[in-house]
């Protein structure tokens, strides 16, 4: 007969990374908060929706400052202290998930507008002839 082995488990290690990089995407309907080492490696993330909140509600400054402390908390445990933000869109939540960083105890090094710009547009519609 076979004799039957027990496989022991490793106990997964967390990484502990005190610097890395925080990027806020607000759009109108959504906030997402992404906290990535500093190679840009994703730790963790959250979303408004995530956090709770559904359809229009989504979009509005509190959801993401809810999905902001939710994230945070997530971060503080791999021993993040210092943050780089990188903020990208129009919503209305970027502003509140900014000064949420802050108050939650992270230290913010930097923050940048990644919000792509377009240098010439799309190309004007055809002119309508009757």
């Amino acid at each position: 007969m076979a004799k039957i082995t027990k496989k022991t488990k490793k106990k997964k290690v967390k990484k502990q990374v005190t610097k890395g990089r925080v990027y806020i995407s607000a759009s109108f309907n959504n906030t997402k908060i992404t906290f990535t080492n500093p190679n840009g490696d994703v730790l963790c993330w959250t979303t408004a929706g995530s956090a709770g909140f559904k359809g229009s509600k989504k979009g509005t400054p509190y959801a993401a400052g809810e999905a902001t402390k939710a994230a945070c908390e997530k971060a503080k445990s791999f021993g993040m202290e210092e943050v780089d933000v990188f903020v990208k869109g129009v919503g209305a939540g970027r502003e509140l998930a900014i000064r949420t960083l802050a108050s939650s105890g992270l230290k913010i090094n930097s923050i940048r507008d990644i919000t792509p710009i377009p240098h010439n547009g799309c190309r004007p519609k055809k002119v309508r002839r009757v």
